[in-house]
């Protein structure tokens, strides 16, 4: 979206300072289109992180925030995955969190391997440094929910996590091959750009594609086999991604969202 940043002067002073207003204009509409124009790539970027997190928290149990810039060491977004324990006898309602670190790449081509060995070379990064240490573990506002943890689990360097790539563009062949033989649990996700329909669209269908490693979601993975992503049919007809766990679905766990309703059975796909 654009906006119209321009200042409201007085009409005396218009008159008084006509030359000197109208250079700072042209310099201020140049700068505020050079850096809020909807088609800027900096603003295309914006935008597109937070539909992710949107579509995310809605529909995948996820509680992300922004966290991207100076110092940010590759982390677009960081939070968690509310999902359920994998220990012996635990009920399906007993939730654990796994850490999520993402990045957004909203580029025009297809994503090739390099994007996932760059995600794998931060997801490296944040276990072998000080960038997240307890302190804001216990500060991080996604997380502030009652679920016990294990008191040898204080440092996020013993937090399971894993690496989450969000794409506007379809990933290759090559990338997926790539991300399904890494040993760092990931997810890539492909969500496609808004398109210009009439109809009113929303987040039900954002979704294009979802694909995981057996790293994760492997019988000896942090999912333990057990999870599915299914898309589902609403009373409206229209379709959305939902987690299923041991063939009954899930609800949706992040703080503060109210769990959606599903009408009748969802498929997969």
């Amino acid at each position: 979206m654009f906006f119209s940043l321009s200042p409201c002067w007085p009409i005396s002073l218009l008159r008084a300072q006509r030359s000197r207003i109208r250079k700072h204009r042209l310099s201020f509409a140049y700068c505020t289109y050079a850096t809020d124009s909807p088609s800027s790539s900096v603003h295309r970027g914006t935008y597109f992180e937070n539909r992710s997190m949107a579509l995310l928290e809605q529909h995948l149990s996820m509680s992300l925030r922004r966290v991207g810039g100076k110092g940010d060491n590759g982390v677009d977004m960081l939070g968690w995955w509310w999902i359920p324990q994998l220990l012996q006898g635990a009920s399906m309602y007993q939730r654990r969190r796994i850490r999520v670190i993402a990045q957004c790449k909203a580029e025009k081509k297809k994503l090739g391997p390099k994007y996932v060995r760059e995600l794998e070379g931060v997801l490296h990064r944040y276990h072998m440094s000080s960038f997240l240490d307890e302190t804001e573990d216990l500060r991080d506002t996604s997380s502030r929910v009652n679920v016990p943890l294990n008191p040898r689990t204080t440092s996020h360097q013993h937090i399971p996590s894993l690496g989450l790539l969000i794409s506007e563009s379809p990933f290759t062949k090559a990338t997926v091959l790539y991300a399904q033989s890494s040993t760092i649990p990931l997810l890539l996700l492909h969500i496609p750009p808004e398109t210009k329909d009439p109809i009113p669209s929303s987040l039900d269908t954002q979704l294009n594609t979802a694909v995981w490693n057996p790293a994760l979601a492997g019988v000896q993975g942090l999912l333990g086999g057990h999870m599915e992503i299914r898309w589902e049919r609403s009373s409206e007809g229209r379709e959305r991604p939902g987690l299923w766990w041991r063939k009954t679905r899930l609800p949706n766990w992040a703080p503060g969202v109210t769990s959606i309703v599903i009408v009748g059975e969802g498929r997969d796909r």
